[in-house]
């Protein structure tokens, strides 16, 4: 029992899988600032706390805490062992780091997500790195037969923009890749 409140890997080792499936992890519709706030409260409890107490203190939905505590374990920064949500290594320095560290951390861990991999792969093979609203949705789709690809979409964006790996210019109908490196 004590084993599995330990994580599997080290933090330098983490990689983003999704339990008791085949199909890459899909995006939940928690946002990074509501994972950021999850964080922090785990760490003002020294790590761990049950989860239907957490959900009760926070004043949440069970489902839509679920879904927070989904995301933040889908980036590697917290493990759910039984009923309880329990802090990574990885959750613990991003919840010490400043902002900027923040981000660089985030950006990592949302890269090794397969289904952002495939997507920057996608993008990487278009000749102006970018493509419409609609062809990311047919590429989700693909990737996800049976999630919402409009609501895998809007937090596509925002872990996206979040991580500056992605961007969306509603105006232009552009969803691109976020490539510093373009330049030079």
């Amino acid at each position: 029992m004590d084993q599995s409140d330990q994580p599997s890997k080290s933090s330098s080792e983490a990689t983003v899988t999704h339990p008791n499936s085949h199909t890459p992890p899909t995006f939940p519709e928690g946002d990074i600032s509501e994972i950021l706030g999850l964080l922090e409260l785990l760490k003002a409890k020294s790590g761990r706390a049950d989860i239907y107490k957490l959900a009760q203190e926070l004043k949440m939905e069970f489902g839509d805490t679920l879904t927070v505590i989904r995301g933040a374990e889908l980036l590697g920064l917290v493990h759910t062992p039984g009923g309880d949500v329990v802090l990574e290594p990885l959750g613990v320095s991003v919840s010490k780091a400043k902002i900027v560290e923040r981000k660089e951390i985030l950006a990592d861990q949302i890269a090794k997500i397969p289904s952002v991999q495939k997507l920057c792969d996608f993008l990487n093979d278009q000749p102006d790195k970018e493509v419409s609203r609609q062809e990311v949705f047919e590429k989700l789709a693909e990737l996800h037969p049976n999630e919402d690809v409009e609501e895998s979409f809007e937090t596509l964006v925002e872990w996206g923009r979040f991580a500056e790996l992605f961007g969306f210019d509603e105006d232009l109908d552009a969803f691109y890749l976020d490539d510093e490196d373009e330049s030079e």
